[in-house]
C-alpha cells in the first residue's frame, strides 16, 4: 500500500504593496512624533499623522513598545547603510565616518537611542542586532580610517559615539528643526578635529564600547 505523501507546507504569505507602504508611514510619522515630543505621544496622533487608520498602527504594531523599538531600529540600520555605501562607493573610510556622523545627526540618534533604556528592554533579539550592526561598522570604518592615517589614533569608537550623541542634540531652548542649522556644522568641526595628523595630544585616554556601557 502505497504511503500518501504530507502536502507541502503552505508559504506565509508576502505582505502587500500598500501594506508595506502604511507600515512605512507609520515609522515615518512616529519617528518625526517621538523626536517631538517624546515616546508618549498618543498613537491615534501618530495614526492621523501616518494617513492611516488606528486599526492600521495595532495591526502593525500591536503595542507602543513595539512601534518606539521599530523606529530606532530603523534608524540605526540606515545611519549604518549610509556608511556601508560611502564605503562601497569611494573606498574613503574617513568619508564613510562622515556619511555616518551626518546621517545619524538627520535620523536624530540622539534623540531616539535614549528611549530604549527607558521604554523596553534593551536586550530585545531586534535591538541587539541592529545596535551590533553599527558598533561592528563603526569600528570598521574607524579601523580603516586609522589604517591609512585619516584619522587620529588616540580616539576610540566609544569617544566618537558619545560626542556624536552630545552634538547633534539641539542646543537648550531649541527645537530639533531650530537647532539644526548649529549641528552639521558643529559636527564638520568635530570631524576635522579627528583627521589625522592630530595637532594635540587628547587627556587621558581612548575609550571602548565596552568601557562606554560600564560606565
Amino acid at each position: 500500500m502505497q504511503t500518501p505523501t504530507a502536502p507541502a507546507p503552505r508559504k506565509a504569505p508576502r505582505p502587500r504593496a500598500d501594506a508595506l507602504r502604511n507600515r512605512e508611514r507609520i515609522v515615518t510619522a512616529a519617528r518625526e512624533m517621538f523626536v517631538e515630543h517624546g515616546p508618549d505621544v498618543p498613537l491615534d496622533e501618530i495614526a492621523r499623522r501616518a494617513g492611516v487608520g488606528n486599526a492600521t498602527v495595532y495591526r502593525n504594531f500591536p503595542d507602543r513598545d513595539a512601534l518606539v523599538r521599530e523606529v530606532v531600529c530603523s534608524v540605526m540600520d540606515r545611519t549604518a547603510e549610509a556608511a556601508e555605501l560611502a564605503l562601497a562607493e569611494t573606498g574613503d573610510a574617513f568619508a564613510a565616518l562622515e556619511r555616518f556622523v551626518h546621517t545619524a545627526a538627520d535620523e536624530r540618534i540622539s534623540a531616539l537611542c535614549p528611549m530604549v533604556s527607558s521604554t523596553f528592554d534593551k536586550h530585545h533579539p531586534d535591538l541587539e542586532a541592529a545596535s551590533k550592526r553599527v558598533e561592528r561598522l563603526v569600528e570598521e570604518v574607524m579601523g580603516r580610517a586609522k589604517a591609512a592615517g585619516q584619522l587620529r589614533p588616540d580616539v576610540g569608537v566609544g569617544d566618537l559615539m558619545v560626542v556624536v550623541s552630545q552634538l547633534s542634540r539641539p542646543p537648550a531652548g531649541t527645537d530639533c528643526v531650530r537647532g539644526d542649522r548649529f549641528v552639521h556644522r558643529h559636527l564638520q568641526l568635530l570631524l576635522d578635529g579627528l583627521r589625522a595628523p592630530a595637532r594635540s595630544a587628547l587627556p587621558g585616554r581612548a575609550v571602548s564600547l565596552r568601557e562606554l556601557r560600564a560606565s
